[in-house]
C-alpha cells in the first residue's frame, strides 16, 4: 500500500463512522472496502489501545434509513450508535432512480427530497457525534450561487443550514463556484477535482492517446470552465483554447438566455486531439454544439470530460454526434447516478473516484492536510512519465 495512504503514530479524531443516504449506498460500500484496506497494515502495534479503539473495523458503514408515511413525509433513523464518533453522512443529491409513494401515486426524488433526507439523518444524531462530516459530490444548489436579480440564493442559505444543525465539514466535487464557501468562513468546506482521474481514464480507453502539444489540445467550452482548462492544459503541457457563447439577452427560454452561437478563440486545431473539460453535463447541448464545431475545424477526435454527467435531455443527442463522428468517449466520474442505459454506451468512459474519496475520508479523520492526498499534478505527471517509459 502507498505511503500516502497510511498514517503511522497519528491517531484519529474520533472512530469513524459512514452514514449513507440510499441514492449513495453503492459509492459508500466502494470507500468502505478502501478504508478497511487502508488501515489493514496501519498502526498494527497499537491494535487494542484506547487511543484506537474502533480503528481497525470490518465495515464502517452504520445502519441507516429514511422511511416515508403513506402522504409522502419521512424521518430519518439510525439504527447504530454514533456517540463520539467521527461521522461521515454521504449523500447523492442527483439520483433520479428512487421513488416513493404519495397517496398511492409514484413519485421520484428529487434533490429537494435527498437534501431533507441528509438533514433528518443529522437530527437522528442527536448531538451525539463527536464531529459531523457531509460528502455531497454535486453540491446542492450548486448552480445557484449569486443573486443577479431579485432571487433566492440557495446554495449559501443552504450551506448556512447544515452548519447551524451541527455539521463541522462540507465536503463536494469541482463546485460551481467555490466562493460559496464565503458563506460559511468559520466553518470546512472543501472542493476537490478530478483531473488525474479524468486522464487515467482516456488513456485507458484510447492508449494511442499523445500528450504533446503537436498532438492535443484543451478547450474551455465556455468562459465558466476557463480556469479548469488552464490547469488541465498547463500540467499536461499542451495548448488551449476556449468557446464564449453569444446569447440573446432579450428572451428568456427555460429560465435562460438562449445561446445564439459560439465563438472560437485559438489555434488551429487540424489533425489534433481535443479535450473538452467542464464541471457538468446538464442536456449537453452546449456541449455538443462545442464538440461539431471543433470536428469542422479539423480535430482528429473529440473527448468530452465532465465532473457530473446529468444528460437531462437523455442520451439520444449523444448517439448521433457519436455516429457521425463528432465526439469519441465522453469521460464523467462515478460520484453520481449513472443509468444502466448511459454505462452500455461505447463512447462513455468512467472516471473512477472511489479510491481519491476513501482517502479524502481517511485524511480528514485523522485531522491532517489534505494536500497530502490531493496533489493531481504530481499524480499526472507520474503517469506520463510511466507512459514515456512504456514507450
Amino acid at each position: 500500500m502507498s505511503d500516502i495512504y497510511s498514517y503511522e503514530n497519528v491517531l484519529p479524531i474520533a472512530p469513524l463512522k459512514i452514514a449513507s443516504l440510499e441514492g449513495c449506498l453503492d459509492l459508500a460500500r466502494g470507500v468502505d472496502d478502501y478504508l478497511v484496506q487502508f488501515r489493514k497494515s496501519t498502526n498494527q502495534e497499537l491494535q487494542g489501545t484506547p487511543n484506537f479503539q474502533g480503528y481497525y473495523e470490518d465495515s464502517y458503514i452504520i445502519r441507516s434509513a429514511c422511511p416515508r408515511f403513506g402522504t409522502g413525509e419521512a424521518k430519518g433513523i439510525l439504527y447504530d450508535s454514533v456517540r463520539g464518533a467521527d461521522l461521515f453522512i454521504m449523500a447523492d443529491i442527483l439520483n433520479h432512480s428512487l421513488s416513493y409513494t404519495v397517496c398511492g401515486h409514484k413519485n421520484y426524488m428529487s434533490p429537494d427530497d435527498h437534501y431533507q433526507d441528509l438533514k433528518r439523518l443529522i437530527s437522528a444524531t442527536n448531538g451525539k457525534a463527536h464531529r459531523i462530516n457531509v460528502i455531497m459530490p454535486f453540491l446542492y444548489e450548486g448552480r445557484q450561487h449569486k443573486r443577479s436579480q431579485r432571487e433566492s440564493l440557495d446554495c449559501a442559505f443552504a450551506l448556512q443550514e447544515l452548519v447551524d444543525m451541527g455539521v463541522s465539514n462540507i465536503i463536494t466535487f469541482d463546485a460551481h463556484d467555490p466562493r460559496v464557501c464565503n458563506a460559511i468562513p468559520l466553518y470546512g468546506f472543501d472542493s476537490f477535482n478530478p483531473p488525474y482521474q479524468f486522464i487515467k481514464g482516456l488513456l485507458k480507453a484510447e492508449p494511442d492517446l499523445q500528450i504533446d502539444k503537436d498532438h492535443l489540445m484543451v478547450i474551455s467550452p465556455d468562459e465558466g470552465a476557463m480556469e479548469r482548462a488552464v490547469y488541465f492544459a498547463g500540467v499536461l503541457g499542451v495548448d488551449m483554447g476556449m468557446f464564449y457563447k453569444r446569447r440573446d439577452y432579450s428572451v428568456i427560454v427555460g429560465g435562460k438566455n438562449p445561446i445564439v452561437a459560439h465563438e472560437f478563440l485559438g489555434d488551429d486545431l487540424t489533425g489534433k486531439d481535443v479535450i473538452i473539460i467542464d464541471d457538468m453535463i446538464s442536456s449537453g447541448e452546449s456541449m455538443l454544439d462545442v464538440a461539431r464545431q471543433i470536428r469542422e475545424r479539423g480535430a482528429k477526435r473529440v473527448f468530452v470530460c465532465a465532473t457530473f454527467g446529468l444528460f437531462t435531455d437523455g442520451l439520444d443527442k449523444f448517439d448521433e454526434y457519436y455516429e457521425k463522428g463528432y465526439i469519441s468517449h465522453v469521460v464523467t466520474t462515478n460520484l453520481n447516478y449513472r443509468s444502466p442505459e448511459l454505462l452500455a454506451k461505447p463512447y462513455y468512459v468512467e472516471a473512477n473516484m472511489i479510491k481519491f474519496l476513501a482517502a479524502i475520508i481517511d485524511c480528514i479523520n485523522h485531522d491532517v492536510s489534505t494536500e497530502r492526498v490531493n496533489d493531481p499534478t504530481k499524480r499526472i505527471h507520474g503517469l506520463l512519465e510511466q507512459i514515456e517509459q512504456a514507450y
